[in-house]
């Protein structure tokens, strides 16, 4: 079956970038000039996603907003002659259909996942969050998506990572299979270095069997009440093969300030029309 639905989950509080998160959703935090959520969307839609649900909390409806039809701007737009932005604009609300769903409380990526089960129903989908940014010739999501065409097992994206960011992150226990590929043989939650399986760590995106929906609810809240994914995942293992794809390109985690910082540079570098005049200002800066 093919993967044409993916879940975003949207419903934090973004407390490491307060004070604009209070009014601001951090997935509309920009990395250069378009939202960090924009990013996801769009590898969605040239994955061959069609369906993207977005789990979002009160406070947040600028994010259903930005992907709504905004006529009346549309309508001025072309009485200015703006035909460049109009169609900007309508290449945005295209992408792919949209859904909200509301989460009431944040528990946890494992409980934000279960939101979209009516929706996504008996599928596998995929799931992103919108703070990993990556860049490559191939999409991610595309990368993993070729492995679950081959496996029509549950994939996750893992990437390297320096060893002072092991005990903040799942680590996954590897057997290698192929060229970049693995064998989920066991993940580890924020391991102490001493007992990290590997220093390949769970970054994203997933694409996932729906069978994993019954595994997640199956498994216990933790000690702050959240519902974790990698303990569903961890569960379906029981079942069924999950395999780990090292992703291909740079990847960047903008959920935080520098890491924003850094994630829009590296975008800003990408493009034709300004790259020269910003390398030639960060040279400035830096001599």
């Amino acid at each position: 079956m093919k993967v044409k639905k993916a879940v975003i989950p949207a419903a934090g509080v973004g407390t490491r970038f307060l004070p604009i998160t209070k009014s601001i959703p951090k997935e509309m935090l920009p990395i250069f000039d378009r939202p960090m959520l924009q990013y996801s969307i769009e590898q969605a839609a040239s994955a061959g996603i069609e369906h993207v649900v977005i789990v979002i909390s009160t406070g947040k409806e600028a994010i259903s907003t930005y992907f709504d039809s905004h006529p009346t701007l549309e309508n001025l737009l072309k009485d200015r002659n703006q035909l460049i932005q109009v169609d900007e604009l309508k290449r945005i609300e295209n992408m792919v259909e949209v859904s909200y769903i509301y989460q009431k409380h944040q528990l946890g990526l494992g409980h934000a996942v279960m939101m979209a089960k009516t929706i996504i129903g008996n599928e596998p989908f995929a799931v992103f969050l919108p703070d990993e940014i990556s860049w490559s010739p191939k999409p991610s999501l595309g990368q993993l998506i070729e492995i679950f065409n081959e496996y029509n097992n549950s994939v996750i994206g893992i990437s390297e990572v320096p060893r002072s960011s092991i005990s903040s992150l799942g680590i996954i226990k590897p057997r290698q299979i192929g060229n970049n590929l693995f064998e989920v043989m066991g993940m580890v939650e924020k391991p102490n270095l001493d007992d990290a399986p590997s220093n390949l760590a769970i970054t994203g995106p997933y694409v996932l069997t729906p069978d994993v929906f019954e595994s997640i609810g199956q498994i216990q809240p933790g000690a702050l009440g959240e519902i974790q994914l990698t303990d569903g995942i961890a569960l379906l293992m029981q079942r069924q093969k999950v395999y780990a794809l090292l992703i291909s390109g740079t990847r960047i985690d903008a959920g935080h300030p520098l890491g924003l910082l850094k994630a829009s540079i590296h975008e800003a570098l990408q493009r034709k029309d300004i790259s020269d005049d910003l390398r030639d200002w960060l040279k400035k800066k830096l001599s």
